[in-house]
């Protein structure tokens, strides 16, 4: 049984990477970070009690739910309010500032040259836009296996489908970025 220690020091080591796979599948930081939270809460709630060994499947099995259920939340707002903007208050207390987040995170490799810096940033960010651009399943077998170092039966689990098409869609993904990198000048 996780002792409450162990608990969040698991929620502490999943917190940023949650996030990242997050933002990569909604493509909405503020979204990103409620998939996350709600994601937490419920496994400190309903999954707290279980062994450590067992909180790493179960928190992504919860982040995956969480996503689709913000998905599935989307289209029914869609479908109900056809122009947000109508409803929206003017107020611009609570936008999100990119500068300060950029700026906060810009301090971790102070050693290396800011030419090495600004091509490696310039190609992380040109990698990100191109796996934003893959299929939902793609993407989402993508950061499983690759992102979460999970393996086949577990990213299979994770997104409740065989491990075969957990194959397929990785397989497609690798195929589509290599494409979309190969024809940006960028070989890795």
């Amino acid at each position: 049984m996780a002792s409450d220690l162990e608990l969040s020091d698991f929620l502490k080591s999943v917190e940023r990477r949650a996030f990242k796979r997050s933002v990569y599948h909604v493509r909405n930081e503020q979204a990103a970070l409620d998939i996350v939270q709600d994601s937490m809460m419920k496994l400190s709630e309903h999954y707290g009690h279980k062994p450590v060994e067992e909180l790493p499947m179960l928190f992504q099995r919860i982040l995956s739910n969480c996503t689709l259920d913000w998905f599935r939340r989307q289209k029914t707002q869609n479908a109900l309010f056809s122009n947000m903007s109508d409803f929206e208050s003017d107020g611009d207390d609570g936008e999100f500032d990119l500068l300060e987040t950029l700026n906060a995170s810009s301090n971790a490799d102070q050693n290396e040259s800011a030419e090495i810096q600004t091509d490696r940033a310039q190609t992380l960010h040109i990698i990100e836009l191109e796996i934003q651009q893959l299929p939902a399943r793609q993407r989402e077998a993508f950061l499983l296996r690759y992102w979460e170092d999970m393996d086949v039966a577990e990213t299979a689990a994770t997104m409740g489908c065989s491990q075969g098409s957990v194959k397929t869609h990785c397989s497609r993904a690798v195929h589509s970025l290599s494409k979309a990198l190969k024809g940006k000048g960028i070989s890795l």
